[in-house]
Protein backbone atom coordinates (compact mmCIF):
# COMPACT_ATOMS: atom_id res chain seq x y z
CA UNK A 1 0.00 0.00 0.00
CA UNK A 2 1.16 3.53 -0.74
CA UNK A 3 1.57 5.40 2.54
CA UNK A 4 2.36 9.08 2.18
CA UNK A 5 5.29 10.61 4.07
CA UNK A 6 3.35 13.82 4.54
CA UNK A 7 2.12 14.16 8.11
CA UNK A 8 -0.88 16.36 7.40
CA UNK A 9 -3.15 13.52 6.40
CA UNK A 10 -6.80 14.67 6.37
CA UNK A 11 -9.42 12.80 8.35
CA UNK A 12 -11.70 10.28 6.66
CA UNK A 13 -15.36 10.83 7.58
CA UNK A 14 -18.00 8.30 6.51
CA UNK A 15 -21.55 9.52 5.91
CA UNK A 16 -23.87 6.73 7.07
CA UNK A 17 -27.43 6.60 5.66
CA UNK A 18 -30.35 6.74 8.06
CA UNK A 19 -30.29 7.33 11.80
CA UNK A 20 -28.02 5.82 14.42
CA UNK A 21 -30.87 3.56 15.48
CA UNK A 22 -31.54 2.35 11.92
CA UNK A 23 -27.85 1.61 11.35
CA UNK A 24 -27.53 -0.48 14.51
CA UNK A 25 -27.16 -4.23 14.19
CA UNK A 26 -28.66 -6.93 16.37
CA UNK A 27 -25.46 -6.97 18.43
CA UNK A 28 -25.78 -3.26 19.19
CA UNK A 29 -22.82 -2.24 17.01
CA UNK A 30 -23.50 0.21 14.21
CA UNK A 31 -22.58 -0.11 10.56
CA UNK A 32 -20.53 3.07 10.92
CA UNK A 33 -18.44 1.63 13.77
CA UNK A 34 -17.81 -1.62 11.91
CA UNK A 35 -16.91 0.18 8.71
CA UNK A 36 -14.53 2.45 10.63
CA UNK A 37 -12.68 -0.61 11.94
CA UNK A 38 -12.55 -2.15 8.47
CA UNK A 39 -11.27 1.01 6.79
CA UNK A 40 -8.69 1.47 9.56
CA UNK A 41 -7.10 -1.81 8.46
CA UNK A 42 -6.28 -0.13 5.14
CA UNK A 43 -5.51 3.40 6.42
CA UNK A 44 -4.14 2.99 9.98
CA UNK A 45 -2.43 6.40 9.84
CA UNK A 46 -5.69 8.28 9.24
CA UNK A 47 -8.20 9.66 11.74
CA UNK A 48 -11.50 7.95 10.91
CA UNK A 49 -14.93 9.22 11.93
CA UNK A 50 -18.49 8.51 10.96
CA UNK A 51 -21.82 10.26 11.29
CA UNK A 52 -25.41 9.58 10.32
CA UNK A 53 -27.29 11.76 7.85
CA UNK A 54 -30.55 11.61 9.85
CA UNK A 55 -31.55 11.80 13.48
CA UNK A 56 -30.01 13.70 16.37
CA UNK A 57 -27.44 11.18 17.63
CA UNK A 58 -23.98 10.52 16.17
CA UNK A 59 -24.75 12.93 13.36
CA UNK A 60 -22.62 13.79 10.37
CA UNK A 61 -22.44 17.40 11.56
CA UNK A 62 -20.90 16.19 14.83
CA UNK A 63 -18.35 14.14 12.90
CA UNK A 64 -17.39 17.22 10.84
CA UNK A 65 -16.95 19.41 13.91
CA UNK A 66 -13.49 20.32 15.26
CA UNK A 67 -11.52 18.75 12.46
CA UNK A 68 -7.83 19.60 12.48
CA UNK A 69 -7.27 22.26 9.82
CA UNK A 70 -3.62 23.00 10.50
CA UNK A 71 -1.42 24.75 7.99
CA UNK A 72 0.22 21.49 6.96
CA UNK A 73 -3.08 20.13 5.60
CA UNK A 74 -4.54 21.02 2.19
CA UNK A 75 -7.97 20.27 3.69
CA UNK A 76 -9.42 19.03 6.97
CA UNK A 77 -11.12 15.87 5.80
CA UNK A 78 -12.54 13.66 3.10
CA UNK A 79 -16.19 12.57 3.29
CA UNK A 80 -17.01 9.13 1.88
CA UNK A 81 -20.76 8.47 1.45
CA UNK A 82 -21.59 4.89 2.46
CA UNK A 83 -23.99 4.38 -0.43
CA UNK A 84 -23.53 2.20 -3.49
CA UNK A 85 -24.90 4.70 -6.01
CA UNK A 86 -25.97 8.34 -6.30
CA UNK A 87 -28.35 8.94 -3.39
CA UNK A 88 -30.02 12.39 -3.34
CA UNK A 89 -30.93 12.29 0.37
CA UNK A 90 -27.35 11.49 1.37
CA UNK A 91 -25.91 14.13 -0.97
CA UNK A 92 -28.26 16.79 0.42
CA UNK A 93 -27.47 15.83 4.02
CA UNK A 94 -23.72 16.06 3.37
CA UNK A 95 -24.16 19.52 1.84
CA UNK A 96 -26.22 20.64 4.84
CA UNK A 97 -23.67 19.31 7.35
CA UNK A 98 -20.82 21.03 5.51
CA UNK A 99 -22.72 24.33 5.44
CA UNK A 100 -23.62 23.99 9.13
CA UNK A 101 -20.07 23.30 10.30
CA UNK A 102 -18.06 25.15 7.69
CA UNK A 103 -15.75 22.14 7.49
CA UNK A 104 -13.07 22.27 4.79
CA UNK A 105 -13.67 18.85 3.27
CA UNK A 106 -13.96 17.12 -0.07
CA UNK A 107 -16.70 14.62 -0.88
CA UNK A 108 -15.91 11.44 -2.80
CA UNK A 109 -18.15 9.33 -4.97
CA UNK A 110 -20.11 6.61 -3.20
CA UNK A 111 -18.99 2.99 -2.98
CA UNK A 112 -20.45 2.14 -6.36
CA UNK A 113 -20.62 1.32 -9.06
CA UNK A 114 -17.52 -0.81 -8.44
CA UNK A 115 -16.64 -4.38 -9.50
CA UNK A 116 -16.18 -5.48 -5.88
CA UNK A 117 -19.85 -4.77 -5.13
CA UNK A 118 -20.83 -7.78 -7.24
CA UNK A 119 -18.60 -9.96 -5.06
CA UNK A 120 -20.21 -8.67 -1.86
CA UNK A 121 -23.69 -9.31 -3.27
CA UNK A 122 -22.58 -12.82 -4.25
CA UNK A 123 -21.38 -13.44 -0.70
CA UNK A 124 -24.68 -12.30 0.81
CA UNK A 125 -26.69 -14.52 -1.56
CA UNK A 126 -24.43 -17.48 -0.79
CA UNK A 127 -24.70 -16.91 2.97
CA UNK A 128 -28.48 -17.16 2.63
CA UNK A 129 -28.23 -20.35 0.56
CA UNK A 130 -29.68 -18.77 -2.57
CA UNK A 131 -26.62 -19.45 -4.76
CA UNK A 132 -23.44 -21.48 -4.55
CA UNK A 133 -20.49 -19.84 -2.92
CA UNK A 134 -18.02 -20.82 -5.62
CA UNK A 135 -17.74 -18.63 -8.67
CA UNK A 136 -19.27 -20.20 -11.76
CA UNK A 137 -19.00 -18.99 -15.32
CA UNK A 138 -21.13 -19.81 -18.34
CA UNK A 139 -23.11 -22.54 -16.58
CA UNK A 140 -26.12 -22.44 -14.31
CA UNK A 141 -25.56 -22.69 -10.56
CA UNK A 142 -29.20 -23.59 -9.87
CA UNK A 143 -30.49 -27.05 -9.17
CA UNK A 144 -33.99 -28.44 -9.53
CA UNK A 145 -36.21 -28.94 -6.50
CA UNK A 146 -34.08 -26.75 -4.26
CA UNK A 147 -34.45 -23.34 -2.70
CA UNK A 148 -31.66 -21.87 -4.83
CA UNK A 149 -32.49 -18.78 -6.85
CA UNK A 150 -33.15 -18.99 -10.57
CA UNK A 151 -33.22 -15.22 -11.05
CA UNK A 152 -31.88 -12.22 -9.14
CA UNK A 153 -33.07 -8.63 -8.87
CA UNK A 154 -30.40 -6.13 -7.85
CA UNK A 155 -32.43 -3.61 -5.87
CA UNK A 156 -31.44 0.04 -6.16
CA UNK A 157 -32.30 2.88 -3.79
CA UNK A 158 -31.96 6.48 -4.91
CA UNK A 159 -33.77 6.89 -8.20
CA UNK A 160 -32.67 6.71 -11.80
CA UNK A 161 -28.97 7.19 -11.11
CA UNK A 162 -29.01 4.38 -8.59
CA UNK A 163 -30.74 2.05 -11.04
CA UNK A 164 -28.04 2.78 -13.61
CA UNK A 165 -25.33 1.89 -11.11
CA UNK A 166 -27.22 -1.26 -10.10
CA UNK A 167 -27.31 -2.21 -13.78
CA UNK A 168 -23.52 -2.29 -13.88
CA UNK A 169 -23.46 -4.48 -10.77
CA UNK A 170 -26.17 -6.74 -12.24
CA UNK A 171 -24.07 -7.46 -15.32
CA UNK A 172 -21.05 -8.38 -13.19
CA UNK A 173 -23.14 -10.51 -10.84
CA UNK A 174 -24.76 -12.35 -13.76
CA UNK A 175 -21.29 -13.24 -15.03
CA UNK A 176 -20.43 -14.68 -11.62
CA UNK A 177 -23.64 -16.67 -11.17
CA UNK A 178 -24.66 -17.74 -14.65
CA UNK A 179 -28.19 -16.49 -13.88
CA UNK A 180 -30.44 -13.78 -15.22
CA UNK A 181 -29.78 -10.72 -13.05
CA UNK A 182 -31.70 -7.47 -13.57
CA UNK A 183 -31.70 -4.10 -11.79
CA UNK A 184 -34.85 -2.52 -10.38
CA UNK A 185 -35.81 0.51 -8.31
CA UNK A 186 -36.97 -0.74 -4.90
CA UNK A 187 -38.83 2.54 -4.36
CA UNK A 188 -40.80 2.26 -7.62
CA UNK A 189 -43.33 -0.56 -7.71
CA UNK A 190 -43.83 -0.13 -11.46
CA UNK A 191 -40.13 -0.81 -11.97
CA UNK A 192 -40.32 -3.85 -9.71
CA UNK A 193 -43.40 -5.19 -11.49
CA UNK A 194 -41.75 -4.86 -14.89
CA UNK A 195 -38.56 -6.64 -13.80
CA UNK A 196 -40.36 -9.45 -11.97
CA UNK A 197 -42.61 -9.97 -15.00
CA UNK A 198 -39.54 -10.18 -17.23
CA UNK A 199 -38.01 -12.84 -14.98
CA UNK A 200 -41.27 -14.82 -14.87
CA UNK A 201 -41.52 -14.76 -18.66
CA UNK A 202 -37.99 -16.16 -18.76
CA UNK A 203 -39.04 -19.10 -16.61
CA UNK A 204 -37.96 -17.90 -13.19
CA UNK A 205 -40.02 -19.34 -10.32
CA UNK A 206 -37.62 -18.60 -7.44
CA UNK A 207 -36.51 -14.96 -7.85
CA UNK A 208 -34.55 -13.25 -5.10
CA UNK A 209 -34.19 -9.53 -4.42
CA UNK A 210 -30.59 -8.63 -3.58
CA UNK A 211 -30.55 -5.05 -2.23
CA UNK A 212 -27.54 -3.05 -3.38
CA UNK A 213 -27.57 -1.07 -0.14
CA UNK A 214 -25.83 -1.25 3.21
CA UNK A 215 -29.19 -1.49 4.97
CA UNK A 216 -30.51 1.76 6.48
CA UNK A 217 -31.45 3.08 3.03
CA UNK A 218 -34.16 0.41 2.71
CA UNK A 219 -34.93 -1.41 6.00
CA UNK A 220 -35.27 -5.19 6.07
CA UNK A 221 -38.95 -5.17 7.07
CA UNK A 222 -39.80 -2.93 4.14
CA UNK A 223 -37.86 -5.21 1.79
CA UNK A 224 -39.64 -8.28 3.16
CA UNK A 225 -43.05 -6.68 2.50
CA UNK A 226 -42.01 -5.74 -1.03
CA UNK A 227 -40.71 -9.23 -1.77
CA UNK A 228 -43.94 -10.81 -0.51
CA UNK A 229 -46.06 -8.61 -2.76
CA UNK A 230 -44.09 -9.67 -5.81
CA UNK A 231 -43.67 -13.34 -4.96
CA UNK A 232 -39.93 -13.09 -4.44
CA UNK A 233 -37.60 -13.75 -1.54
CA UNK A 234 -35.62 -10.96 0.14
CA UNK A 235 -31.85 -11.16 0.33
CA UNK A 236 -29.73 -9.55 3.04
CA UNK A 237 -28.42 -6.02 2.78
CA UNK A 238 -24.69 -5.56 2.20
CA UNK A 239 -23.99 -4.42 5.76
CA UNK A 240 -20.41 -3.74 6.83
CA UNK A 241 -17.89 -5.71 4.77
CA UNK A 242 -14.13 -5.67 4.32
CA UNK A 243 -14.49 -5.24 0.55
CA UNK A 244 -16.65 -2.17 1.11
CA UNK A 245 -13.97 -0.91 3.47
CA UNK A 246 -11.43 -1.38 0.71
CA UNK A 247 -13.56 0.65 -1.70
CA UNK A 248 -13.90 3.44 0.89
CA UNK A 249 -10.12 3.49 1.32
CA UNK A 250 -9.69 3.71 -2.46
CA UNK A 251 -12.15 6.61 -2.68
CA UNK A 252 -10.15 8.44 -0.01
CA UNK A 253 -6.89 7.80 -1.88
CA UNK A 254 -8.40 9.18 -5.08
CA UNK A 255 -8.92 12.55 -3.38
CA UNK A 256 -5.37 12.60 -2.00
CA UNK A 257 -4.11 11.86 -5.49
CA UNK A 258 -6.12 14.74 -6.93
CA UNK A 259 -4.35 16.99 -4.42
CA UNK A 260 -0.96 15.60 -5.39
CA UNK A 261 -0.39 14.05 -1.97
CA UNK A 262 0.01 10.44 -3.01
CA UNK A 263 -0.52 8.06 -5.86
CA UNK A 264 -3.64 6.00 -5.22
CA UNK A 265 -3.12 2.28 -4.68
CA UNK A 266 -4.97 -0.12 -6.89
CA UNK A 267 -7.43 -2.59 -5.39
CA UNK A 268 -4.77 -5.29 -5.76
CA UNK A 269 -2.17 -3.21 -3.90
CA UNK A 270 -4.34 -2.64 -0.87
CA UNK A 271 -3.53 -5.24 1.79
CA UNK A 272 -6.25 -7.65 2.81
CA UNK A 273 -7.23 -7.28 6.46
CA UNK A 274 -6.72 -10.20 8.80
CA UNK A 275 -9.65 -12.62 8.74
CA UNK A 276 -12.40 -13.62 6.35
CA UNK A 277 -13.71 -11.49 3.53
CA UNK A 278 -17.14 -12.00 5.06
CA UNK A 279 -18.57 -9.42 7.40
CA UNK A 280 -18.14 -10.06 11.14
CA UNK A 281 -20.57 -12.46 12.68
CA UNK A 282 -23.51 -10.74 14.35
Amino acid sequence: MSFDNWFGTPALIMAVPGTAEQAQGADGESIGARMADLVRAYRPEVTIRYGHIEGDRQTLAEALTDLDDGEDRPLSGVVVPLVTAPHPATNAAIDDAMAQTGADVRVTEGLGPHPMLAEVLHLRLAEAGFVRADRMRLISVTARNTTMADGVIVGAVGGEGAVGAAGVTAVLLAARLGLTVLPADLEDEASMEQVVSHLRQGGSVRPVIAPSALGPEFPADRLADLAERFGARPGAALGADSLLGKIAALRYAEVLNSLGVEQPPTAEELPAPVGSRHRPES
